[in-house]
């Protein structure tokens, strides 16, 4: 199934999300008329702002007293930043779920107590300290080139049989993410060698048709639009459908034989500064004030059942069918993060990418 033929609205995002540079880190952004009283808030977020901005905006017009400073940063970035960082960020937000985990694990999370922390999904939660709020499929994007020169992916394996039978047509053509240099791209690489039983297959196949590994799915749809390559493989659906609206040369597939889906993830810092504004923050996003915005506004997809939008996990569901796996916040990640895990896992990825 083609996303696209989801038929959703086309989102009114700011046109510089479509171009190339990300915005500047440390923007502060303020609600109209804040008095200078107003408390400040520090968020660390691997979500970029243009996309997130309308919910940033609802978040601000209902607490006018808060003044935010959202700062635009890649997983392991905001990951780091989480440990080292002095003074620390009150929320961090990161698509990286074990990695989140693992600073709850580490005793730099904080609980978060309110009605709507409650009666969130277990398994969209851990030990009330980490939240998910968003539901994101995994899709592949192709450009139109492609499907002129041969039949397009559907399954994990078309793609395998795509790399072995069309190897020297799409040497260097073919993008994925990194998982040495990125979070989100490490947990994807990982949880497909959970699901796909040809999943060493596939990677020595990416590494004879010279697959090129990027760090975020804003670099892999550009270099579609671009024409460096003709096909992207784990791309996150939230930003491949809104890319494909403005791009008519991109196409998104929804795997029609398992499709990851990956939550955006939320804590509140142990040692932030402005703990109850940032615990007001991350309510916010549970809310179905909040959740309304990210299913009518952003292509970031609500949790909650009782959200009405183009953008919700129930309509997903409904138009793509039964083969959407999300990735549960459950203790199982905490061993993606295993430094002696991850270890053997990128220097096999790396073998199998050389050979």
């Amino acid at each position: 199934m083609k996303l696209p033929s989801l038929k959703l609205p086309t989102l009114k995002l700011p046109r510089r999300w479509l171009k190339r540079s990300l915005l500047s880190v440390g923007i502060v952004t303020s609600f109209a008329g804040l008095s200078v009283q107003a408390q400040p808030l520090i968020v660390e977020g691997a979500l970029d702002q243009d996309v997130f901005q309308p919910v940033l905006d609802a978040f601000l017009a209902s607490n006018p007293d808060i003044q935010m400073d959202y700062r635009d940063r890649s997983t392991l970035m905001a990951d780091t930043l989480a440990r080292t960082a002095r003074p620390a960020p009150d929320v961090v937000i990161s698509s990286a779920m074990p990695w989140q985990l693992a600073l709850s694990n580490d005793g730099l999370a904080q609980p978060i107590d309110t009605e709507e922390t409650r009666q969130w999904p277990a398994w969209a939660k851990w030990r009330e300290e980490v939240f998910g709020f968003t539901f994101e499929p995994i899709v592949m994007a192709y450009r139109l080139d492609l499907a002129a020169a041969m039949k397009p992916p559907m399954t994990h394996q078309d793609m395998l049989t795509l790399l072995r039978e069309h190897q020297e047509v799409l040497r260097g053509r073919v993008v994925t993410y990194s998982p040495q240099s990125s979070g989100i791209g490490d947990v994807l690489a990982q949880q497909d060698a959970r699901y796909t039983p040809k999943m060493w297959d596939l990677v020595s196949a990416m590494g004879h048709a010279y697959v090129r590994e990027a760090t975020s799915s804003k670099a892999m749809l550009e270099g579609l639009s671009a024409g460096r390559y003709w096909l992207a493989y784990n791309v996150l659906g939230s930003y491949a459908m809104v890319w494909a609206q403005h791009h008519p040369e991109v196409i998104v597939q929804v795997p029609n034989d398992y499709s990851l889906v990956m939550m955006r993830t939320a804590l509140v810092h142990r040692d932030a500064q402005h703990p109850v504004a940032g615990k007001r923050f991350v309510n916010f996003l549970l809310s179905k004030a909040g959740q309304s915005v990210m299913a009518g506004d952003t292509p970031l997809f609500s949790l909650r059942s009782d959200v009405i939008g183009p953008y919700t996990a129930q309509r997903l569901r409904d138009e793509v069918g039964d083969h959407l796996y999300p990735i549960p916040l459950d203790a199982s990640l905490l061993a993606f993060v295993d430094p002696l895990r991850r270890a053997a896992f990128l220097k096999r990825w790396r073998e199998q990418m050389k050979d």
